[in-house]
């Protein structure tokens, strides 16, 4: 097997995340970017050792797996959807098993084991998103061209692409109103002769449009993100996104300069062109402010069923302190408050801190107290002394030296949540090579069509 060789093949399985594993003469190669059974064209784009990864060229056919029509006009080249053609509870299978293959290696590899050898702890499956489809709150959508030098595009990277962008019109993972206000953004630049801003020479106004729609109040926020290369009257832009037809409503339009030479969504300056920069969504009952780049779970309904379980593994907190590290805007804090003495929260993003400092405050919570920091440095500043602890860490999973001034607490016992399987075994080698065993785990698919899921974890010492 030699780079560059074009080789056929069926997609054996798919790993997490999105590795499909393909058995040729020569050994097995990882493709991304396919489902279990689709026999695919593909070229080694890698090789050291025994290990090949490949590039996707072409599906030559169908997996038995693949029983509906897209419900987009971009699949399968966006990269915002995987596995559109699948049916959903055979998506839900698929990640349940990546998960419980992880799971099982890590906790058996740790010596948690029983009689038989077989890993011993609870695995409680996958819990759907109350919605296949429509479900995301948040979508950032990136202004390019489907082609070198074609007309201006608003949408989602191709999939494998870093510089060709699908207008995605007619996305589906988003409420309806997002696709009309994309639709009327695009075609106001496009008639404009707008540029975009080229990730390779730097130049060019229009980046990013960040949007938000909360699930329960249909309160929308539209961020334009630009440079400050040139100046337009955005007026003109405000007056017809305002007389859109909506189901929900635009509470406020922000104009976002950003001259990072990241492509990443961040802001330099904020501009309220029209309303407020600000909305509310409301989970379980409590009422959350959400500012643009306030952290928030994507999927809001998917997001109760997600912290439902968590409540559920954490059970009985009366009278305890309880720590919500990696707390985000102290969503899982404020649930937690009304039945635990004190809850506090920390979070490395001064904005989410405020955000959740305002939010306890919305809703009448007196007993959560918020840190602004570094988890790693912040737990060696805090008196308390916690009886239960929370942990959500971003996707890379708790900073290696964080872990051991976790596990030095010695609580009885802890949830970890992950949005990430590969970071959360990693770090229960840690815990259970420290004392603590895995009690149970049940995924929550939070991302329909994608290839993420989120993970709750109970764990107890010995």
């Amino acid at each position: 097997m030699k780079k560059g060789q074009i080789l056929e093949g069926i997609i054996e399985r798919v790993d997490f995340p999105n590795k499909g594993i393909v058995r040729t003469d020569e050994g097995n190669v990882t493709v991304k970017n396919g489902i279990p059974g689709q026999k695919i064209r593909f070229m080694i784009n890698k090789k050291r050792g025994n290990r090949a990864e490949g590039r996707l060229l072409e599906v030559l056919e169908q997996s038995p797996l693949e029983i509906r029509e897209p419900q987009c006009s971009i699949f399968p080249a966006c990269g915002g959807c995987m596995y559109q053609t699948m049916a959903y509870e055979e998506q839900l299978r698929m990640k349940e098993a990546q998960v419980r293959k992880l799971l099982d290696e890590a906790i058996t590899a740790g010596g948690q084991v029983d009689a038989f050898g077989q890993p011993d702890y609870v695995f409680e499956g996958i819990r759907c998103s109350p919605r296949e489809f429509a479900y995301r709150n948040k979508m950032e959508f990136s202004f390019g061209d489907e082609y070198k030098d074609g007309p201006l595009s608003l949408g989602l990277h191709k999939k494998g692409s870093t510089y060709d962008v699908l207008t995605a019109a007619d996305c589906r993972l988003v409420h309806r109103d997002m696709n009309v206000i994309l639709t009327c953004v695009l075609d106001y630049f496009r008639a404009l002769g707008v540029s975009y801003y080229h990730k390779i020479s730097h130049e060019g106004y229009l980046r990013h449009l960040l949007l938000r729609r909360a699930e329960t109040t249909g309160e929308i926020l539209v961020n334009l993100v630009t440079t400050s290369q040139r100046e337009y009257d955005l007026t003109p832009l405000v007056d017809k996104l305002r007389t859109l037809p909506l189901e929900g409503k635009i509470v406020g339009i922000l104009h976002i300069i950003n001259d990072s030479l990241a492509d990443v969504v961040k802001s330099d300056e904020t501009r309220v062109l029209y309303g407020q920069d600000y909305f509310y969504e409301t989970i379980l009952g409590l009422r959350f402010k959400i500012t643009p780049f306030s952290f928030f779970q994507t999927n809001s309904l998917g997001a109760e069923v997600l912290y439902n379980a968590a409540r559920e593994y954490i059970g009985d907190t009366k009278d305890m302190t309880v720590f919500d590290l990696y707390s985000g805007t102290g969503t899982i804090a404020q649930i937690l408050a009304s039945v635990a003495r004190e809850v506090i929260g920390v979070e490395i993003v001064e904005e989410a801190v405020e955000a959740a400092k305002e939010n306890a405050a919305l809703n009448g919570l007196t007993n959560c107290d918020f840190i602004a920091g570094d988890v790693l440095k912040v737990l060696d500043t805090i008196t308390e002394k916690p009886d239960f602890i929370v942990l959500d860490p971003p996707r890379d999973g708790i900073h290696p030296k964080a872990l051991p001034k976790i596990i030095d607490y010695g609580v009885d016992r802890l949830v970890y949540i992950s949005c990430k399987p590969t970071s959360l075994a990693r770090d229960l080698a840690v815990f259970l090579a420290n004392g603590y065993r895995v009690e149970k785990v049940c995924c929550v698919d939070m991302f329909a069509q994608g290839v993420h899921t989120e993970t709750v974890c109970l764990l107890s010492s010995r």
